[in-house]
């Protein structure tokens, strides 16, 4: 048996060291994971705390992850990201516009990079909540192909089919943005 395995089942019993390790283990992806979709440090903090309470309330009912915890978290963090962008105003329709490459003060890099990081947050929605999935969990989590399968729980190969079609809109997307 696994040692992922033997920790989950620990926690299913309530051990408190192994709540403990698993929140230590694997909150700060599932930040990064939201707030790489999100954009904002407060709500991300936010929606992991849920996140992990969720895996607590679900430990409580016996009703959690019998396997793959990785893969349970990352479906109820996507979940929470997809209803908060249900409650919040039409984002898709963020701006692309590039900003001025001539930035010559730190004030004017950090403004650009945040600018940058806002019209790829934009461009990310812009594509299916499974590409979108695929995309971030390949490329900013740096998840393999069957990691990623697991947690979608789909095959490797469509795995490689929605993330190359998510690449090529997102390319398509991001060249549009720079006739702007």
């Amino acid at each position: 048996m696994s040692d992922k395995l033997q920790l989950l089942q620990r926690a299913q019993r309530w051990d408190e060291q192994a709540l403990t390790e698993i929140y230590d283990t694997y909150a700060p992806a599932i930040y990064r994971y939201i707030y790489r979709r999100i954009g904002n440090a407060q709500t991300s903090q936010d929606l992991t705390a849920e996140t992990f309470r969720r895996f607590l309330e679900a430990l409580k009912r016996s009703a959690g992850p019998s396997e793959h915890l990785s893969g349970w978290l990352y479906r109820v963090a996507h979940n929470l990201i997809v209803d908060h962008y249900r409650g919040a105003p039409d984002q898709t329709e963020a701006s692309l516009e590039m900003v001025d490459p001539m930035v010559t003060t730190a004030e004017d890099v950090d403004l650009a990079l945040e600018h940058r990081a806002e019209l790829a947050r934009a461009a990310l929605r812009m594509l299916t909540p499974l590409q979108q999935q695929v995309v971030t969990l390949r490329y900013l989590e740096d998840l393999s192909l069957q990691e990623v399968a697991t947690i979608l729980g789909r095959t490797v190969g469509s795995i490689k089919a929605l993330q190359h079609r998510a690449v090529s809109l997102l390319q398509q997307i991001l060249e549009g943005s720079d006739d702007r």
